[in-house]
């Protein structure tokens, strides 16, 4: 498998991001793009996958503190897998207490059209 480059324009369209989205992203250490001779960023299909990676923990509503020591974990290997694990146990736990706030949230306004409907079933 060739391993194929990219520049930011270009890795811009392919992910969806912004350019300077991706930039905040390297400045907040998420993605280490290389540099070539002429010191211009490019993007590699490794850094294609790891964006998506992150885009996808950013949808969970991890902050990015938290997405920022999840990549410096990544970047030390598999001896920080289980400190990876505790990060992503940490958002599991987050995104659960979301979902009964939202079921919960369903379940008054289901509540709500209920009493409405049977008053105006008794008009």
């Amino acid at each position: 498998m060739t391993n194929q480059i990219y520049s930011i324009g270009v890795f811009s369209k392919k992910t969806g991001l912004s350019i300077d989205t991706l930039r905040f992203y390297e400045k907040e250490k998420l993605i280490f793009p290389a540099r070539n001779d002429s010191n211009q960023r490019y993007y590699t299909d490794k850094d294609l996958e790891w964006i998506e990676f992150i885009i996808k923990l950013k949808k969970t509503g991890m902050d990015i503190k938290h997405m920022r020591e999840y990549t410096v974990l990544r970047y030390q290997g598999d001896a920080t897998i289980p400190k990876r694990l505790q990060l992503l146990f940490n958002q599991l736990d987050k995104l659960h207490e979301e979902e009964q706030c939202i079921n919960n949230n369903i379940k008054f306004i289901e509540n709500k059209i209920k009493i409405y409907l049977h008053k105006t079933d008794m008009l």
